[in-house]
């Protein structure tokens, strides 16, 4: 077995992070997404960096799994939250310390950046395996619960 790699994503990889996005959609919270939609969605953090990064997990030329970069500013502790979305591992890779290895990379690089000053994810409430995973890795549950206007996929 070939040593899994954790690199950024570049642009000729946003088919892949679309259909991913679109499985985890679907297996988290059962919502079918607009494939071109995503696909542009995903193109256009390529297009435009200040709106986040992608982080691949990538053994033998296969990408295992993913996770997106995006940035709060918190004027509270002058400096910059990364937010983690986006997370998907595939099904046949889960259990083999993706995600793991992906978000040590991300904390890695957080230090070395400067200027950061924590990492924040939301997760679906329901979503108790995945809750335990970020558990794992030191994550701990916010103080906070997320409210949101959603324009686009207008759930209740």
């Amino acid at each position: 077995m070939a040593a899994m790699e954790i690199r950024t994503a570049n642009a000729a990889e946003a088919p892949t992070i679309a259909r991913f996005n679109a499985l985890m959609a679907q297996e988290t919270e059962g919502i079918e997404l607009d494939q071109d939609r995503v696909l542009a969605g995903v193109r256009a953090v390529f297009e435009r960096p200040e709106r986040g990064w992608y982080l691949l997990a990538v053994e033998s030329g296969e990408v295992l799994g993913q996770l997106m970069v995006t940035f709060e500013w918190s004027d509270w502790r002058n400096g910059v939250f990364w937010w983690i979305q986006s997370v998907y591992v595939k099904p046949e890779a889960r259990g083999r310390g993706v995600y793991k290895a992906l978000y040590a990379e991300l904390l890695r690089r957080a230090h070395e950046t400067g200027g950061v000053c924590g990492v924040r994810l939301y997760v679906e409430k329901h979503n108790q395996r995945a809750q335990a995973v970020y558990a794992r890795q030191g994550m701990r549950h916010a103080d906070y619960d997320l409210f949101e206007v959603d324009f686009v996929l207008r759930r209740e």
